[in-house]
């Protein structure tokens, strides 16, 4: 068990009695590229996970160390700065974003691992910040909501990590739910969770095992060329603020003054808006192959208005659809690479993986790995190998 594991592995190296706690990775299953621009995405919180053991230590520093890397890290918590260590940049980052809230953060320490897979694009990184987020606030009895959190965590993203992500990733962790995806608003935070049958139902991914290099400097052209086509909009229509506003029938109204090239950026992320409030109803009506259908249109959509597919994930979602019985597949994430999200009958999810391992391998000469995993809950406290020597002030 992975929570046992990281904690003897923080009772060899520290003295304490620790704080356990499980933050899981997630999955978007629609809803892609819309939440930079002010949308809607429809995330689940997943089975794999990094777990935390965490206890104050009367000193001025923090002692971290990473059980996966078998490596340890000091931190001076006065001179909390980026630095080469990139595992270690996701923790100070965290304690930064308590710092610049004004709450004083005392030495601690901190032995953490996980099963989720790095550079699949299940956000490890989100489940870091979130999980030691979470420890701290329990332990300083800071009182930030889970929002407030993930706030933090992505702060953490951007200014140790460099990486200017949405909120997607840490919300889903902190806010997953069994059972059930989450939609959440990207302009205004709100949330709403929707039931996901998971005796019927399971979610694989099928990881390419390609990372293509235009993904960094592509998604950076992405979100300029919609920025730009909010630009052209604007000059007519005053109240969009974000492709969140705009209508298909007014991106065909200027259409060439947009030019073809935004045209289908901004076309692809008004339709993909419009496909997680159909994909969410159909949930509500227990109808997944109906959501697989949009599943299906969301990858279409990547692939030739947005652009942001590759050769292999356009493979594996064609294995997906070539499946009897497979219900939706489609990319998830940045794009050029990562994994494809597949919605898979229970009875089904052991040949549908042999199967997509021997064709991917046959068509492209690639090796596949597949994840199965099922919906849990957000980020949680648990229970320690020996409960009764928990701290009395500290809460679960």
């Amino acid at each position: 068990m992975l929570s046992a594991t990281v904690e003897a592995a923080f009772r060899q190296h520290f003295s304490a009695t620790p704080l356990l706690v499980r933050a899981p990775g997630r999955v978007n299953l629609i809803g892609e590229h819309t939440d930079y621009n002010n949308g809607f995405v429809l995330p689940a919180a997943i089975d794999k996970e990094i777990c935390f053991a965490v206890a104050l230590n009367d000193q001025l520093e923090a002692r971290l160390y990473s059980v996966d890397q078998d490596e340890h890290y000091v931190v001076n918590l006065k001179d909390v700065q980026p630095g080469k260590t990139q595992w270690a940049n996701y923790l100070k980052g965290v304690v930064a974003g308590f710092q610049q809230r004004g709450v004083t953060v005392p030495g601690f320490d901190c032995a953490f691992g996980g099963n989720v897979p790095i550079g699949a694009g299940l956000s490890s990184s989100a489940a870091v910040e979130c999980g030691l987020a979470f420890a701290l606030n329990e332990l300083l009895a800071a009182g930030f909501s889970r929002m407030e959190l993930a706030l933090i965590g992505q702060q953490a993203e951007h200014q140790f990590a460099g990486v200017r992500s949405g909120l997607m990733d840490q919300f889903a962790s902190l806010f997953g739910k069994a059972d059930h995806v989450v939609r959440l608003d990207c302009r205004s935070l709100d949330y709403e969770y929707f039931p996901f049958d998971t005796a019927t139902c399971h979610i694989v991914l099928c990881n390419s095992g390609v990372k293509h290099s235009l993904a960094s400097s592509e998604y950076n052209t992405r979100r300029q060329e919609c920025e730009k086509g909010v630009q052209i909009l604007q000059q007519y229509y005053p109240e969009i603020e974000s492709l969140r506003d705009a209508t298909l029938a007014q991106l065909e109204q200027h259409r060439e003054e947009l030019g073809d090239v935004v045209y289908r950026r901004c076309t692809y992320v008004v339709r993909e808006n419009q496909r997680v409030e159909t994909a969410c109803q159909h949930l509500v009506q227990g109808d997944l192959a109906a959501f697989g259908q949009e599943m299906y249109a969301s990858h279409a959509g990547l692939r030739d208005d947005y652009e942001v597919s590759c050769r292999e994930l356009d493979v594996l979602v064609e294995i997906a659809r070539e499946t009897p019985g497979i219900l939706g597949s489609r990319m998830m994430g940045g794009g050029f690479g990562g994994c494809t999200i597949n919605l898979v009958p229970t009875e089904l999810v052991d040949s549908f993986c042999e199967r997509a391992a021997a064709e991917y391998q046959s068509r492209l000469g690639l090796h596949l790995e597949t994840y199965k995993t099922s919906i849990v809950a957000g980020v949680e406290a648990l229970p320690t190998t020996i409960e009764s020597e928990r701290k009395p002030d500290s809460r679960r």
